[in-house]
């Protein structure tokens, strides 16, 4: 078995949201690779398999320390480049095919970056008076700053609030414990004249409750991206801005394609090749 580390989503070298992908894990069980990416610590592991759907290129299984998740967005890009790093040539010249939890995500190069295309919501709609009110609870803001609270679960369960500004977003100071699982993202715009139109925190409660922040996540953006433009937001696509609050650097470049929303951002190999014994 074989360990590569990528930095998805960074704006600058080893600013993104880092992954960990397992390459030749067939034989390991799922406790066995849910015990692994508990002890690597990082938001997820992801462990690249051979397909089972004919149309797909690879498959995937994405691990978090809580559990096994059917879908997450920086892991795709992640896994998607490792897997094109070892030797990977996908059957179509403009577009990988990624199977998961939720079935097949296309995957197509753009420039130097690469982008997914967003799946449709699993569930979608306002939350319930019970599940705003927790939601602004756990992510530290105030009932006058929320424009929307909606439900954007693509795979993980993200409970988004919109806010009235990035100002809004980068002032939340979210509690210290949650509930398992808990997912809750926010959204602001930002200002004219940035680099980015849009900024970003995601907050989730790790196994025992302790609620940590993701540096740039690939899922919530996708999630954000539906409900922007389904709400006439966002124009024909914007960059969003994740991270500086824990340090990071994150930019996740979003295209409008018709009905559709690709997200999209560097995925740079780290390391590659590292041997796992296990």
């Amino acid at each position: 078995m074989e360990l590569d580390l990528i930095d998805v989503f960074g704006a600058k070298p080893l600013s993104g949201n880092p992954l960990a992908v397992v390459r030749g894990g067939e034989e390991l069980s799922g406790t066995q690779m849910q015990a692994l990416t508990r002890w690597l610590g990082f938001s997820e592991t992801t462990f690249l398999l051979p397909p089972t759907d004919p149309a797909a290129d690879y498959r995937v299984r994405i691990f978090y320390p809580a559990g096994e998740l059917p879908f997450a967005g920086h892991p795709t890009l992640g896994t998607a480049r490792a897997w094109l790093a070892a030797g990977g040539v996908p059957r179509r010249a403009d577009e990988i095919v990624q199977e998961c939890g939720i079935g097949l995500v296309p995957v197509r190069p753009m420039g130097d970056r690469l982008a997914f295309r967003a799946p449709p919501l699993r569930v979608s709609g306002p939350l319930s008076p019970e599940e705003r009110a927790e939601a602004i609870r756990v992510a530290g803001v105030r009932e006058d700053q929320v424009v929307e609270a909606i439900h954007a679960n693509n795979g993980p369960a993200w409970k988004l609030l919109r806010l009235r500004s990035a100002e809004d977003v980068l002032a939340a100071q979210p509690v210290a414990r949650a509930s398992v699982p808990t997912d809750v993202g926010l959204v602001g715009p930002c200002g004219p004249g940035g680099e980015a139109q849009f900024e970003v925190r995601a907050f989730f409660a790790d196994p025992v409750g302790k609620v940590c922040e993701d540096p740039v996540t690939g899922s919530l953006n996708a999630g954000i991206a539906l409900a922007l433009f389904e709400r006439g937001l966002g124009g024909g696509g914007y960059v969003a801005a994740q991270g500086r609050i824990v340090g990071a650097d994150g930019q996740v470049h979003v295209t409008r394609d018709g009905a559709e929303a690709w997200i999209g951002g560097s995925a740079v190999i780290v390391t590659r090749g590292g041997t796992l014994d296990l």
